[in-house]
């Protein structure tokens, strides 16, 4: 029998594209590990991707996942389909235009191959503790990235604006 887990996930970007980061909690039981990664020129959309595939390759054996994020991106790729359609259709969308992000959802699909995984959508910046912490830690990836810049590579908008 697979082992049941639970991630929480998100992703950020301060500028888009511009700066991203990306966080997660594992949790098995009483066991609760916490992650988080960036990207100097990435989308939002990449981030919360990558946020999930990133939990998901820690697994060390196939698990029984229950995945909860905030992006619809996401969570919707899978709920509605639309992520088997456009694996069968060549990473092709309906109107034939290439699906974003094809590198990331063909490993985040192998990944679903070798998990049973389940998302569930959640809402952002609410009262959510889990989620929230998620979007804390990968708020501070970007910030531990910027520290590593140079000056001209961590302006963006956002930044420029703040």
């Amino acid at each position: 029998m697979k082992k049941s887990v639970t991630l929480y996930t998100d992703g950020a970007c301060s500028g888009n594209p511009g700066l991203g980061g990306y966080a997660g909690v594992l949790i098995y039981g009483e066991v609760q590990r916490e992650y988080s990664g960036s990207e100097k020129q990435t989308t939002n959309n990449r981030m919360e991707v990558t946020a999930v595939i990133d939990g998901l390759k820690r697994l060390k054996y196939p698990c029984k996942v229950d995945v909860y994020s905030d992006s619809a991106y996401t969570v919707n790729a899978f709920l509605n389909g639309w992520v088997y359609a456009w694996r069968k259709n060549g990473w092709k969308k309906a109107d034939g235009k290439t699906v974003l992000n094809v590198d990331l959802w063909e490993e985040l699909y192998a990944l679903t191959q070798t998990h049973e995984v389940t998302f569930h959508k959640v809402a952002g910046h609410a009262d959510n503790a889990l989620n929230n912490r998620c979007d804390a830690l990968a708020r501070a990836a970007i910030d531990e990235l910027r520290k590593t810049l140079p000056v001209d590579e961590t302006t963006d908008v956002t930044t420029a604006e703040e």
